[in-house]
């Protein structure tokens, strides 16, 4: 009894070692299988990216990838252009503004100025009357024609003019009036006799100060020099003309000159003088300031170099900025076509 059981165990043994060894070649894969290493971080293998990635994808991002580039290269040219642009503005703008100064215009009150030179011409003409009146006022004339006891400082000067035809002329130069608050002003009275002359009328010209030519070692150059730096007027005879002076001083860059502007009124002599004197043209003159200001005239330039060299240090800035951007710009692409050219040779290695 005993060794029957022994013997049935061990056939029982056996049959199960037999199962063991007839086992099918899908269980021993499975098993290989479960060997195998798994990727850490749950990632899939090298193989199984490039059997995933289509060629679609690939070719999008390629594209994406030039035209970020494009773009990039696009603003640097358009940041250089514009900086490069504002320097040339700037530096424009700069010697313009250096080379034209803007004109600056300012009036100045005084309580009286100081009083002019008056040279008249009067040729062949003769003063009859000069007084001073103040308030616009002018007394009615009492015997026009004849000479009149006069109040005015003048002095007579002959000079060679200066011009081509160098003529000798005679000058009768009258100090101006001077108080511009009580309104100052000078009445002249001339006589020349019309038979001689086809048009009547005196010539007059307005310098800045009367004490110029009063102290003035060389009076015949002096008036020289008037005449060629101040303009010729006249007045006719037969009128009054009210003229009303005005100074302008300009400052340039490097002199001043003074200016005289005038306002001039005519009114007709109503001459009631016997047939007999009327043969002689008289001629009147009254010469006042206009106002209390004195203009002022300056030439200021503008330009500002602090403020041109702002600019320019803002733009060389921007240049700078532009051409550090380019530059990883540069870098980044270049590390793009490293990375692009290394897995696709990985690619072609795993292929082959």
């Amino acid at each position: 009894m005993v060794r029957k059981e022994s013997s049935r165990s061990y056939q029982e043994f056996n049959d199960d070692d037999d199962d063991d060894d007839t086992q099918s070649p899908a269980f021993y894969q499975d098993a290989v299988d479960d060997l195998e290493p798994e990727e850490p971080n749950g990632s899939i293998s090298q193989e199984d990216d490039i059997t995933e990635s289509s060629p679609s994808r690939r070719f999008s991002k390629a594209c994406v990838k030039n035209v970020f580039t494009v773009v990039l290269i696009f603003i640097y040219l358009t940041l250089t252009a514009v900086a490069a642009f504002l320097a040339y503005q700037t530096i424009t703008d700069f010697m313009e503004k250096l080379n034209h100064p803007v004109m600056s215009v300012t009036y100045k009150e005084v309580d009286s100025f100081s009083a002019p030179g008056i040279a008249l011409y009067p040729g062949k003409a003769q003063l009859l009357s000069c007084r001073h009146h103040y308030h616009d006022y002018i007394p009615p004339l009492l015997a026009p024609g004849k000479p009149e006891e006069g109040d005015c400082l003048f002095q007579e000067v002959a000079y060679i003019g200066p011009f081509k035809n160098q003529t000798k002329k005679q000058a009768l130069v009258v100090r101006g009036p001077s108080d511009v608050r009580k309104k100052e002003l000078i009445f002249m009275q001339f006589s020349q006799n019309e038979t001689e002359e086809d048009f009547s009328a005196i010539t007059y010209m307005l310098f800045a100060k009367y004490s110029d030519l009063s102290e003035s070692a060389n009076k015949s150059k002096f008036m020289m020099d008037c005449e060629q730096n101040y303009s010729m007027w006249t007045f006719s005879g037969g009128f009054r003309t009210w003229v009303k002076m005005s100074l302008v001083t300009t400052s340039g860059k490097s002199s001043e000159a003074v200016e005289f502007r005038q306002e001039s009124g005519v009114v007709k002599f109503n001459d009631k003088r016997p047939e007999a004197e009327k043969t002689n043209q008289l001629f009147f003159v009254v010469f006042e300031w206009r106002d209390p200001f004195m203009q002022e005239i300056r030439l200021i330039v503008t330009a500002n170099a602090w403020n041109s060299i702002a600019i320019l240090c803002g733009v060389f800035m921007a240049l700078f900025k532009a051409a550090n951007f380019a530059k990883l710009t540069a870098t980044w692409i270049i590390k793009m076509r490293k990375r692009h050219l290394r897995n696709k040779t990985r690619e072609l290695n795993q292929i082959s």
